[in-house]
């Protein structure tokens, strides 16, 4: 599938200090295709204007392109309504959303939040802010010896009794681990307690339905799943989504406004304030349409083989460590090598035309609860391939070999 579909990415198709681009970073944000380009070119040249309420040509196609990503959103993710679908300007926003609106109506002393060591900093400060402001505590899920997701230690702490939301993400960007995001719900559901999840790297690589998850909340943002930056997502159960408060005042989200009140319309536009990224949204619907025509099994069974190829060939070093479990894994790879810095063995990469990421993957506490400061991490999309993955493994021989460290084969464990 690569092969042909990387000729729509324009911006892999070119030479970073004198070498064939290989880029390795779509955890953090991915590439776009043409269509998408091309939705964006289109819009601002031929129907800018502003959405909803404008009775001229112009505004009332901005509307049709602008409500039918809604409608390829809510259908990629199996919603059982397309209100529920709501733009926000990331998923980060979309979680604050949720904390803000939801959190400070349902929340007081002593409640409490369950999150887990491996969550992105948007999927824990949001929540910390919250219980800052309510009284509210934080709890977290620890990994399992395997460095997964330990659903028994989430059934320890629901058996507390005063759990009132799960955060969680469907998959690690770090671990790469697939979380058992359906026991999570049943679990939490069965405590009485809601559920909200990071859905940022499985959105855009394997099909998702909320439904069969058993989300409570949903949330993605468009720069990671072939879309433009600037714009995301927060589905939401309906019941909850009208129950809770506006979070954002402003044109759009009103029914009616007087001078001493107002009066706010109904889903999905009463947490829609001001004008949107209408131009932004409208190609984050070329990008839905472009994942959906590949097909969400297509570019999950790609991702599978190429993921497994990765982790094979840095797995095979003695000096290498992938965090995360060795199966079920997403098509990402964290890891550090013994006695190599992870930002220089970037900086070296980059000199090879190699694109990786290195740091904390904004996720400071679960490196902490690994031991270590940070790690390099490659991630891989739908336009990588083997030979990309091979010509990153060479460049990190010849790497780390200039950074004074010889990567040898690793020994297989005596079998019993």
């Amino acid at each position: 599938m690569a092969e042909t579909e990387r000729a729509r990415f324009p911006t892999l198709h070119q030479t970073v200090n004198d070498h064939p681009l290989v880029y390795l970073d779509s955890a953090a944000t991915s590439q776009k295709p043409d269509v998408v380009l091309d939705a964006l070119t289109s819009y601002y040249s031929t129907i800018n204007s502003n959405v909803h309420r404008g009775a001229h040509s112009l505004s009332a196609a901005a509307t049709e392109a602008f409500e039918a990503a809604r409608d390829a959103v809510a259908d990629l993710i199996r919603a059982p309504s397309r209100a529920e679908v709501i733009w926000t300007r990331n998923a980060s926003e979309a979680i604050n959303l949720v904390a803000w609106s939801w959190g400070t109506a349902n929340l007081g002393p002593g409640d409490e939040i369950v999150v887990s060591v491996m969550e992105h900093h948007s999927n824990l400060v949001p929540w910390q802010l919250l219980a800052e402001r309510t009284g509210a505590v934080v709890r977290a899920v620890p990994l399992t010896a395997g460095q997964e997701y330990d659903v028994g230690a989430l059934q320890t702490l629901l058996d507390g009794g005063k759990v009132k939301l799960v955060a969680c993400s469907h998959v690690s960007n770090v671990l790469a681990c697939v979380n058992p995001v359906a026991d999570i719900t049943a679990a939490a559901h069965a405590a009485g307690a809601l559920v909200l999840v990071d859905a940022c790297q499985s959105v855009p690589h394997m099909p998702v339905d909320v439904t069969a998850l058993g989300a409570d909340w949903l949330v993605a943002s468009a720069h990671k799943m072939c879309g433009p930056t600037g714009v995301g997502f927060l589905w939401g159960r309906t019941e909850l989504l009208n129950a809770m408060p506006p979070f954002l005042g402003g044109g759009e989200m009103i029914q009616d406004v007087f001078l001493d009140h107002s009066t706010y319309t109904g889903l999905p536009h009463k947490f829609e304030a001001g004008t949107p990224a209408i131009a932004e949204v409208v190609a984050l619907g070329a990008a839905v349409d472009y994942l959906n025509g590949l097909g969400m099994p297509t570019v999950a069974a790609w991702e599978a083989e190429l993921g497994a190829y990765l982790y094979d060939r840095l797995t095979a070093f003695a000096q290498v460590t992938v965090y995360g479990p060795p199966t079920h894994r997403a098509a990402l790879c964290a890891f550090n090598i013994e006695g190599v810095h992870p930002s220089d063995l970037a900086t070296f990469l980059d000199l090879e035309g190699i694109a990786v990421r290195a740091g904390h993957h904004c996720a400071q506490p679960l490196h902490r609860e690994l031991g270590v400061d940070g790690s390099a991490r490659a991630s891989l999309y739908l336009y990588n391939t083997r030979a990309e993955v091979d010509a990153f493994v060479d460049a990190l021989v010849a790497a780390t070999e200039l950074l004074g460290v010889t990567l040898t084969p690793r020994v297989p464990a005596a079998s019993a």
